[in-house]
């Protein structure tokens, strides 16, 4: 593998010069800069990145911390759309990234503070945290820049990266409403993650802002789970024969929505209309299509991630940015005469 003393002595250049022309100094003409390149690029040179780290007092490499990987959850490319944004955001930026999967259980046994210093971070992207998770407080009082996605939060080295989510899921009921539909079950997610409370919430505000009464007992938790929705969803639509729609807190959870249609022979949309949330690749291939809010996580992919840069060079840039969600319709919401 060729050295910094081979560039330097095939290009005639010391090997400081070769150095500072490679890691982009600003006393090294562009000219000088791309030759030692071409003879870099020529005789194979890869810098070492961990001694670059020293000189430059920065590893250019970013964790994406993430929260409860499972098999189970392969239905949903919410994460992996997010990843590609923060991927290809990055190759342009010049950095690299490193995934960090955790738990609760995990941030108990390693701080994050820790985590960060362990892999030489120069900052961190935030997903899927929950609200009671110990590494959410770590991160907004930490040194380390750092930007979460779908969890407000804001300080000098922290922003937040989201979508819509209170405005769009107020908009999935009010069509509901304008179909006819006035029995809506809400399946919500984990009551403990913040996208869950201002969904829930939106159902709430759209009830109102329709005219229809809250009914404590036609919201179920789901806990983004299609097993689980399904699970629960059989007993209310037994008990409640008058239900002729159901909006999701997510797709997944439609998909278990669906399931318990099947189960009790209702057909949908004919017998059930059903909304879900996110705009996931399977919700367009189900049977029937699935009528959604779709989101745009390889845009907020790609706003966090230059977010985070923005916040490690210290350029000035919003610290919130809301990308707009749309409302997809398919075959799943059918008009009814309403009741």
């Amino acid at each position: 593998m060729a050295t910094l003393k081979d560039v330097a002595k095939e290009t005639g250049f010391s090997i400081t010069t070769v150095s500072r022309a490679l890691n982009g100094y600003s006393d090294v003409s562009e000219e000088t800069k791309l030759k030692i390149q071409k003879v870099a690029d020529k005789l194979g040179y890869s810098p070492n990145i961990l001694a670059r780290s020293l000189v430059m007092k920065q590893s250019r490499t970013i964790g994406l911390i993430v929260s409860d990987i499972k098999r189970e959850n392969i239905k949903d490319n919410f994460m992996y759309e997010t990843l590609c944004g923060i991927s290809d955001q990055l190759a342009e930026l010049d950095y690299e990234f490193v995934l960090l999967s955790t738990s609760t259980s995990k941030q108990r046994n390693k701080t994050y503070k820790q985590l960060c210093a362990e892999r030489q971070l120069d900052g961190v992207i935030i997903q899927g945290l929950k609200l009671e998770d110990p590494y959410l407080q770590e991160a907004v009082q930490s040194n380390t820049p750092c930007v979460l996605i779908d969890i407000p939060a804001e300080g000098e080295n922290v922003g937040y990266v989201t979508s819509d989510q209170f405005e769009s899921a107020k908009n999935a009921i009010k069509y509901l409403y304008r179909m006819g539909h006035r029995n809506i079950v809400f399946v919500n997610g984990s009551e403990n993650a913040h996208v869950s409370k201002v969904r829930h919430r939106a159902y709430q505000e759209a009830l109102k802002e329709v005219g229809l009464e809250y009914k404590e007992e036609l919201v179920i938790v789901g806990d983004f789970s299609e097993e689980k929705s399904k699970h629960e969803m059989i007993p209310i639509l037994l008990n409640n024969p008058s239900i002729t729609a159901v909006f999701c807190a997510s797709d997944v959870m439609a998909l278990g929505v669906l399931q318990a249609a099947r189960e009790l022979q209702l057909k949908v949309p004919e017998h059930l209309s059903i909304i879900g949330f996110d705009n996931i690749l399977l919700s367009r291939y189900v049977t029937p299509p699935l009528t959604t809010v779709g989101q745009f996580p390889y845009q907020m992919g790609v706003a966090a991630t230059q977010m985070l840069v923005d916040l490690i060079e210290k350029k000035e840039s919003a610290h919130v940015v809301e990308i707009k969600n749309k409302l997809i319709l398919r075959d799943s919401v059918a008009s009814i005469v309403s009741k």
